[in-house]
């Protein structure tokens, strides 16, 4: 269960909810964020910005096709956090440019998630923060293990997450 797992994380982690249309989405959407606020964590909604209104959450995060409406986005929300998703550097700078707040990076290691593709690695992934010149978190395979090799490549202030599915 989503809502158990967002339980365990420390105050201050963001978590992004991907509904991808189902139907209780906005009832456990409701469910994540009450454990949200209580642990002082920021929810975002996955590429729905209508369903991330309707619960007030914290904001959006964007695939990589749509990181062009961050700025949009955030002049009707100003408040909003708003993170795009990115598998290059080219596409990083792309989605800050248009207004992302950060952007999420993947694969960075191997990943059993069906949308992964062929992991860079930490020395890569260095290589793209140190271009991207913004906020970069790392998904994809990360786990305490990992956590460190991304510490080792001298990506200490980037933040690690991994996704959960629903």
């Amino acid at each position: 269960m989503p809502e158990a797992i967002v339980q365990g994380l420390p105050g201050g982690a963001g978590v992004v909810f991907r509904a991808f249309g189902a139907a209780d989405a906005e009832a456990r959407g409701a469910r994540l964020l009450a454990v949200a606020r209580r642990r002082r964590l920021k929810l975002l909604i996955g590429a729905d910005a209508q369903l991330a209104a309707q619960l007030d959450a914290h904001g959006v995060h964007l695939p990589e096709r749509l990181a062009h409406q961050a700025r949009r986005l955030k002049a009707v929300h100003p408040g909003w956090l708003v993170t795009a998703a990115a598998h290059s550097g080219r596409a990083a700078r792309r989605a800050l440019t248009a207004g992302a707040d950060a952007v999420v990076v993947s694969a960075v290691f191997p990943s059993r998630s069906a949308s992964a593709g062929r992991p860079m690695g930490p020395v890569r992934l260095a290589l793209l923060v140190r271009q991207v010149g913004g906020p970069v978190y790392a998904l994809g395979g990360v786990d305490n293990k990992t956590a460190r090799r991304l510490k080792d490549a001298g990506l200490v202030g980037l933040a690690a997450v991994d996704a959960f599915r629903t």
